[in-house]
């Protein structure tokens, strides 16, 4: 088997350790399978030949034995199910975990993302200065929700699975703010245990290892 994953050369620093392609490298880390890494720049990212793997012109792109993936839940997913490290052996557990990465991307994102937008890329308009404490409110209470679903417990379920890795790297989007940590402690603690498994660190480590070679003069 061979797997390959699309990642870029170099982004600025506020996105260094957030580019979704962490979320692959955290799974294939946990599963214990290796990868080589594809790196590209902007000229191939708009290339045809890039978008005829990856229609909107992101990263990451999955290849594996002439299998081409997109989108990191899809990814994810197929790299879970042969993994017990991201899914667990029974099947209730494993449709648990698959709905917990569903919620990630679809219950949680899309509110932690519009704040991610109005603070780092649209801060000084009006309309976001205007809109931003909306922004926050709707987020903060998805995140109460998961908040108290966590009370008493490690992680979403009863071990960690390919839910909690893809909850932690939506929650990680909010580094730029303290949020977490002073208004939802026990997300902010979910975020640091999963952060301290040593797949999380050695992840990392391969996707800022080329920011830091390729970074501008």
């Amino acid at each position: 088997m061979s797997i390959k994953l699309t990642a870029f050369k170099w982004v600025p620093p506020f996105a260094q350790g957030l580019v979704r392609d962490l979320r692959v490298r955290w799974a294939l880390e946990e599963a214990g399978l290796s990868y080589t890494e594809h790196l590209i720049g902007q000229e191939e990212q708009s290339s045809k030949e890039y978008r005829e793997k990856q229609p909107f012109g992101q990263v990451p792109v999955y290849e594996e034995d002439g299998l081409v993936l997109f989108e990191t839940g899809a990814i994810l997913l197929h790299i879970a199910e042969r993994s017990e490290a991201l899914m667990p052996g029974d099947a209730n557990g494993r449709a648990r975990a698959r709905a917990w990465v569903f919620a990630a991307l679809n219950s949680v994102e899309p509110p932690v993302q519009n704040l991610v937008v109005i603070d780092l890329f649209c801060a000084n308009e009006e309309w976001a200065k205007l809109r931003r404490p909306g922004v926050v409110d709707f987020m903060n209470n998805r995140l109460k929700s998961l908040s108290t679903w966590m009370e008493g417990r490690e992680y979403l379920e009863e071990s960690f699975s390919a839910g909690d890795l893809m909850m932690v790297t939506v929650l990680r989007l909010l580094r730029h703010t303290d949020i977490l940590s002073k208004q939802h402690p026990l997300l902010e603690a979910h975020r640091l245990r999963c952060e301290a498994r040593p797949a999380f660190k050695k992840a990392l480590a391969a996707q800022m290892a080329p920011f830091a070679r390729n970074a501008p003069p």
